[in-house]
């Protein structure tokens, strides 16, 4: 059997009681402690920015593909259906699903209020399994089969509410264009996102409406909206889309696009780094210093040891040990807690929030397995380091001091 570890089981935990104990509970307790808060943090800040992203997403896609204009007007110039990056997509893997869009400024007229919107135009090519999530009333709009315009749309509830409108309840929207035009429909859903640029403005319509309104072919379009397999590339397929678009058309990513969104996300991980820096140096400051304190109080055992012919090596792999019991038994309870919490949160959703400044209602969680791996090891390899330090005064302690130490 290893001597040194044998020696550290012996003076380690529920083997040893009074003051010993106490340490070794509160070093435990100081690496579960810090574990659990950073597999939380890192848990809800993953979640937090996947149910954003996935939010813009659902309504714009990775990438829009337009034609290329000259003004900032809200009115789109028609591309075709018959252009080269519609017929060749299919043959790309990387793209999951391509859907086409028409935007189109008007005005919406309730009963005692008008609210300035832009009609986004969509088709039965939709994703709205992606979409779904968004849907907090009614149903989803239903297409002809004929061809013909259906006279359904989707309101944002914050444009209801101001409307005074539900579902169910028909409403006038007028369009600004030359002859001026008007059409009545009816409210069969409502959506809400929480994010000011589409709940404010945004309601869905017939792309078949804009056709007839604009004075389009059946086979124009305002644009395509491209849905990538994996979102995380979203950078790296840039430049292949680039390739496979038509000359005349432009295209836009979303994270460009609502830069300021995911300019937004992206500095919340600076503030999770450096949490995680100041427990990690909490963690290894209090290793360092409760070690330490093992030694002192073990003054005696070690001159002993050494009268005995122990070498500096062996009685400083004891301390090695038991540090190293103490960080499994702290890594262990963390882990176990903030699994715990992310399990509970996921399934009852317990703790709520405001969406009016978080853009949902519930603390999300994302299970991110390769970063709660890495955390483990992190912790694991820079507490274990840091043991070292207080070990190596083991080899300055006088066996004859020592045994007299009281």
């Amino acid at each position: 059997m290893n001597l040194s570890y044998f020696i550290a089981k012996r003076i380690s935990f529920k083997r040893t009681g009074g003051f010993t104990g106490t340490i070794h509970r509160i070093a435990v307790a100081s690496i579960a402690i810090g574990l659990a808060i950073l597999i939380i943090s890192f848990m809800v800040l993953g979640g937090f920015q996947s149910v954003i992203a996935d939010k813009v997403f659902s309504f714009t896609g990775h990438y829009q593909i337009h034609r290329f204009v000259l003004t900032k007007s809200l009115e789109e110039s028609p591309t075709s259906k018959d252009s080269f990056f519609y017929t060749q997509y299919p043959e790309s893997d990387y793209i999951r699903h391509v859907q086409a869009y028409a935007n189109k400024p008007g005005l919406l007229k309730g009963d005692e209020e008008v609210e300035g919107v832009i009609m986004k135009g969509i088709g039965p090519d939709f994703d709205t399994l992606s979409f779904r999530s968004s849907m907090v009333k009614g149903r989803f709009i239903q297409f002809p089969e004929t061809g013909a315009a259906s006279n359904e749309i989707i309101l944002s509830t914050k444009i209801a509410n101001k409307l005074l409108l539900d579902v169910g309840d028909l409403i006038t929207m007028y369009f600004v264009q030359e002859p001026p035009r008007f059409r009545r429909f009816e409210i069969v859903g409502l959506y809400e996102t929480f994010l000011e640029d589409f709940d404010n403005k945004v309601i869905l319509g017939d792309i078949q409406t804009i056709r007839v309104l604009n004075d389009w072919e059946e086979n124009e379009v305002g644009g395509f909206e491209v849905f990538l397999k994996d979102p995380r590339q979203i950078d790296a397929h840039a430049m292949d889309l680039y390739d496979l678009i038509d000359y005349d058309l432009k295209l836009v990513k979303a994270t460009d696009k609502y830069l300021q969104i995911f300019d937004w996300l992206e500095l919340l991980n600076n503030n999770v780094y450096v949490f995680l820096g100041l427990i990690l140096f909490v963690a290894s400051f209090n290793m360092v210093s409760i070690l330490f304190i093992l030694i002192m109080e073990r003054t005696q055992m070690i001159g002993i040891l050494k009268a005995l012919g122990a070498q500096n090596s062996q009685i400083r792999r004891i301390f090695i040990w038991n540090g190293l019991r103490i960080i499994g038994r702290g890594m262990l309870i963390g882990n176990l807690v903030g699994f715990s919490f992310g399990w509970i949160q996921e399934k009852t959703k317990i703790i709520h929030l405001d969406p009016e400044n978080y853009y949902m209602d519930f603390v999300p969680i994302f299970w991110n397995w390769p970063v709660f791996m890495g955390l483990n090891v992190l912790i694991l390899i820079i507490s274990t380091a840091v043991l070292f330090i207080p070990s190596m005064i083991i080899s300055n302690v006088n066996p004859i001091k020592s045994i007299r130490f009281d």
